[in-house]
Parts: C-alpha cells; structure tokens; sequence
C-alpha cells in the first residue's frame, strides 16, 4: 500500500498546475481561481518533504514552478492582499526558504523579506500575541501558530539576527491562556473577552478542535527541528511533549486516531478525522525521530498513520483517494454566529476527499514514516 502513496501524491501534481489544483476543495467548491494561500502552501511544504526523502525531482520542480507563478522578481507576491492582516496569508513563505538554499534565486529572499515585514506589522493583543487576522481582532487562534510562527523562526535562523524570543514568547502566552487543565487546548482565545464565542472570563473558545490543535503540534515539532540548543528549547520541549502525552490519552484504542472534537469520543455525530490525526501522528514520529519524546511514540504515531490508511484511504479504480477530512471551521467572525465554538458546531462542517489540508499532512507523515522504516533497515 504505500509504495500506491506515492503514486497518488505524483496523480495529484500531474492533474494540477499553478492556477487550478485538484486539491483545494474549498477554491473549486466557490469557483475561486488559485492565489497565494495556506493550503497550497501547505500542500508545497509537503512536496518539498516528499522531493527529500525520496530524491525524486518531479516534486521539487513542481513546488518551484508553483512559487514561481506568484513570488514576482522584486520579490513581490501575486495576489498577496495585505490588507487581510492574516496569519494564515504567511503560512506559505515557509516554502522560500528551501527554495532559496535549492536555487539561489533572489526573489525567494526579497519575498521572504517582504512577508516578515508585513508579518511584524501585524496587530497584536496586549500580551503581544498576533491578533489571527484583521476581521478577528484580540484573537489567537491555535492555527496561527503554525501560519506565521514556524515562517518567523525559519526567517530568523536563516536571514534575522537569531533572536526568537517574541516568537517563543508567543508560544508561550498559549499555553497560559489556553491550555485546559486535560492538557488540550482550546481552539481560539479572545484578549478582549469580547467575542460572542468566547467565555467571559477565560477568553477561550468552548470545544477541543483536533486540527487546531494538529497545528498546534506541528508547528511546535517543526520549530523544535529549527531552534539551537538552549534554555528557551528546553521550555518549548516540555510544552511539546506535555501537549503529546495529553493529547495520547484520547487516541481511539483501534485505530490510533482522533476525534473531530477530541474530548467527545463516541458522541453522536463526532466521528474520528483525518487532517487532525495526520498532525498529531507526524508531530509524535518526528518528536520521536528529534529524541525530543520517547521512541514509544515513533510506534503511536505509525500506528495512527496505518489507522488513517485503513480506515479512510480508498479505491477507485487505480486512483487513490483519502477521505475523512473537515472542509474548514473557525470561530466567527461577528456576521457568521454559526461558527460558535461548540461541539455542534465542529461536527456540521461538510467532510470530503482529498482536500490538502489533509492530504498534505498526510503526505507529511507519510515522509516520517519513510524516515522511520528507513532508519530501521540502516
């Protein structure tokens, strides 16, 4: 089956260009064109791991015409809106950097430049958190730790000074804020306890949504790989690793995966989800892989990744498809009440195929495993 995984992931380039992907469900849902966005840059973080693991240039030249078709000579970005004030909308700069070391070319850095400047222009609450975007004003969301700080610390490592406390500092605010006493996190914190979903008094949101916090996981695992040894790695390892042993407890004992509303098992309607699980199996295996957790969860995390392939990942005909995967969900904004933060909410989000905010996870966790089997055959 998985040597099937890898041509699924080259079906999914070879029917996709720069201005039409088949795995943006939520573009082709709205009749969107393609621009610059967090699930293609997601999508391309993934390929560039699939080019390294496996040698094969195919990935790598996609993802690279792929950038090439926004990131202008000057640097410039097409169809970048900065106006959004949106995390989410630097998410995909991560990809520049291995660009850049690849090819040489400039407008990788200019870009890079560009975004990190926007990036510190964006508002933060009062305890110096980045506000999630322009139309969620005072609010963290567990997803944009992921969206803008990994691109922060990669830029700081590669073309900053090395200073990464405001982003270690940031890190740090969530899990004050918004850590519950299980050891999950809630999916949004208001600053400003404002927000018609936010509890008055915490500021958080109400349920425990598993992508928020597979972000979450992943973001931390990737920031570990880039961070220099230091006290401050040392803080942000015991934050890893009490998230992972937290969140293990609620593993499905078959499958090893995770519910859409981790905390809420076999509650009618909740149901075990793929992007999520992906996150969290990646997070373990490369935790494991770091010698950051212990190598018990190398095996948790394979065991997830099997789960997902058994239970989600299916024929047609030769093609592949994996399903499983909420479309979307988020907290508001004001005009949108639907989007309230509670259980209900999370389990109505339409499920689909093949979307790349599961795929690429998965595709991401899959290069871990390749990495395990490989360390053991060595």
């Amino acid at each position: 089956m998985y040597s099937k995984i890898d041509d699924y992931v080259l079906r999914l380039i070879r029917e996709s260009t720069p201005q039409a992907t088949i795995w943006n469900i939520e573009k082709i849902r709205d009749h969107k064109p393609t621009d610059w966005n967090y699930i293609d840059g997601c999508m391309i973080t993934a390929l560039l791991s699939m080019a390294e693991i496996s040698g094969n240039e195919q990935y790598f030249r996609f993802a690279e015409s792929f950038i090439d078709a926004f990131v202008e000579e000057d640097g410039q970005i097409r169809t970048f809106v900065p106006e959004r004030k949106s995390l989410d909308d630097v998410n995909e700069g991560r990809v520049l950097f291995t660009l850049y070391q690849k090819t040489g070319k400039e407008k990788y850095r200019l870009a890079a430049d560009y975004l990190m400047r926007y990036l510190l222009d964006q508002p933060r609450t009062a305890e110096g958190n980045f506000w999630h975007k322009a139309i969620y004003p005072n609010q963290v969301w567990l997803d944009g730790i992921y969206m803008a700080q990994v691109f922060y610390v990669l830029y700081q490592k590669h073309f900053g000074n090395g200073d990464f406390s405001d982003s270690l500092g940031q890190i740090k605010n969530v899990y004050t804020h918004m850590r519950d006493t299980s050891g999950l996190y809630f999916h949004g914190y208001d600053q400003s306890r404002t927000a018609f979903w936010a509890d008055p008094t915490t500021g958080c949101s109400k349920s425990f949504w598993l992508r928020s916090i597979g972000w979450y996981a992943v973001a931390l695992a990737d920031i570990l790989e880039i961070l220099p040894e230091s006290d401050a790695r040392k803080e942000l390892t015991a934050i890893f690793s009490d998230l992972i042993a937290s969140i293990d407890r609620y593993a499905d004992p078959e499958t090893g995966m995770y519910y859409q509303v981790v905390n809420a098992d076999t509650r009618e309607g909740n149901y075990l989800e793929t992007s999520g699980s992906c996150m969290i199996a990646y997070a373990m295996l490369k935790g494991a892989r770091l010698h950051i957790l212990d190598q018990a969860y190398a095996a948790k995390g394979h065991k997830t990744f099997d789960g997902i392939i058994e239970r989600y990942l299916s024929f047609n005909g030769d093609d592949l498809n994996l399903g499983g995967i909420c479309l979307v969900a988020g907290l508001g904004p004001e005009n949108n009440r639907r989007r309230d933060g509670t259980f209900e909410y999370y389990i109505s989000e339409p499920i689909v195929e093949n979307d790349a905010k599961g795929v690429a996870p998965f595709i991401l966790c899959y290069t871990e495993v390749k990495r395990l089997l490989n360390a053991e055959k060595a």
